[in-house]
């Protein structure tokens, strides 16, 4: 018995030393363009569903029910989540293609999340993945007219996405921000047309 425990222990010992000397040889390629092996992205997945799972119980879920709710949270969608995951019909931005793992197509995968498990992931972030806790930056009440919108997404297209989009303007927390980006395109858009009709008087002059 004691001749097991010490090859048990010499074992252990030196399976330790070789983990220990891989850590610090910088063979292990952290990169992010390399993909994750099956068995490391099975298990982060496998991890993160469980937690995800578990925390998402504890959750007490608001009625979300209410248009205005999901009309808020849309603008909100496109200047927290859309860069990396994308939209219905749009692709991620430039940071959420160079993610690894890329995050999920939330027009697909919200589905298979419950209201109080999309809130849980929003409000505290998944480690190693990208997704941010976007709680510290934000109280309970300006995260769930996301979840809202999240609930409605695996059955909105590119045109209804669109409308709501045109509808929910100036509404939710970050509609300051969306409406300055829409009077900014304006205000480029009228500077390009003035220096066109500037240029255009000013060689109509010059031909006259």
């Amino acid at each position: 018995m004691k001749k097991v425990f010490i090859t048990l222990s010499i074992t252990a010992l030196l399976g330790a030393l070789a983990f220990g000397l891989f850590l610090y040889s910088g063979l292990f390629d952290v990169s992010a363009t390399t993909p994750h092996s099956a068995l490391t992205k099975w298990l982060m997945t496998s991890t993160m569903h469980a937690s995800v799972e578990r925390q998402g119980k504890s959750i007490e879920v608001p009625d979300l029910n209410e248009n205005s709710l999901m009309l808020e949270g849309i603008n909100d969608f496109e200047a927290m989540c859309v860069n990396c995951h994308g939209a219905p019909d749009k692709k991620p931005g430039p940071m959420g293609l160079g993610l690894n793992p890329l995050a999920p197509d939330l027009h697909k995968s919200a589905q298979h999340h419950t209201p109080g498990e999309l809130f849980w992931v929003i409000k505290h972030g998944i480690k190693m993945t990208g997704m941010p806790a976007w709680g510290m930056s934000h109280d309970d009440k300006s995260l769930w007219p996301v979840v809202a919108l999240l609930t409605a997404l695996p059955d909105l297209n590119a045109e209804t996405y669109a409308a709501l989009r045109r509808q929910g303007e100036g509404m939710g927390h970050h509609a300051e921000n969306d409406v300055k980006r829409n009077h900014a395109h304006e205000s480029v858009e009228m500077q390009h047309s003035t220096e066109q009709s500037k240029s255009t008087h000013e060689h109509n002059d010059h031909e006259h």
